[in-house]
């Protein structure tokens, strides 16, 4: 009998998680299954009690559930607590425990597969939405020089700074944000991450064109089989330029962790994940 691990979400027929983490039972070993749940809106909490009493280990959770996902958790990781939501969920004797694994996987793929370090770095962070705030701790967690957070509505890049403050100063690190219209004046970063849903309809986000440069890290956290329009504009400054695909399987990669105790290579399957989207 193998362990039964699902994805949950709505839509889900496009999630490429099923085939990441069959890829990693693959790599190491681990007598794992994992599947695709639909979960119904507003039926979040009966497919999960569902999914458990029937043996589950865990679940990632996406779209539209990861806050239901964190009301159903009787145990909250730290990072969740930052994150406000939760993508990763594991069952066992003790009870629902919540994580998130967002802001390590995309520290993870930046830092080990694009090898671009974030120690002592200028950081450019795009939005201040729930993926935004994701990923603040794990980048502090890594010693930026600084980290700018731009929104088009001054005001939630404003609060994201109030809430991360005390961490920003325990950390050492220059932290401020606000409104497109001039709060990244500081010429180029070494790291700009689209954090913003734009990509999803083509928008660019707002940015100063002078962030950009041939030292940039241009990183879109959506990823599509042809660069982004954020990835494309980034380019014509002479910017390197990536997607969240590594994202996805490095977040992934850490959920297989959190569930098994066995860190997979997440770069051996980006690449042949790579590969198979770029055939389509």
């Amino acid at each position: 009998m193998k362990d039964q691990y699902a994805v949950i979400g709505n839509p889900i027929e496009h999630s490429k998680s099923p085939w990441i983490h069959a890829k990693f039972a693959e790599q190491t070993g681990e007598p794992i299954e994992y599947g695709r749940i639909l979960g119904p809106l507003g039926g979040f909490v009966a497919e999960a009690q569902r999914f458990m009493e029937a043996g589950g280990r865990g679940m990632n959770v996406t779209v539209p559930f990861k806050l239901d996902a964190h009301a159903f958790a009787d145990m909250l990781s730290p990072r969740v607590a930052a994150a406000g939501a939760v993508n990763t969920l594991s069952f066992d004797e003790n009870g629902v425990r919540g994580d998130n694994t967002d802001g390590v996987g995309l520290v993870r793929d930046i830092e080990v597969n694009l090898s671009v370090s974030l120690k002592g770095a200028r950081i450019l962070l795009l939005g201040a939405g729930g993926a935004a705030r994701g990923v603040v701790l794990p980048i502090f967690d890594r010693a930026p020089a600084a980290l700018t957070i731009v929104n088009r509505t001054a005001a939630k890049a404003h609060q994201l700074v109030n809430q991360f403050a005390q961490n920003a100063t325990e950390s050492n690190v220059r932290f401020n944000g606000g409104g497109a219209d001039g709060a990244e004046a500081g010429g180029q970063y070494d790291v700009v991450i689209n954090a913003t849903a734009g990509s999803l309809d083509a928008a660019l986000p707002d940015c100063d064109d002078n962030a950009f440069g041939p030292g940039t890290l241009a990183y879109d956290m959506m990823y599509s089989p042809k660069p982004t329009v954020f990835m494309q504009h980034a380019q014509t400054f002479g910017a390197r330029a990536a997607d969240g695909l590594g994202m996805l399987v490095e977040q992934a990669a850490e959920s297989f962790f959190i569930w098994r105790g066995v860190r997979p290579d997440g770069d051996s399957v980006l690449r042949e994940l790579r590969g198979t989207l770029s055939k389509n």
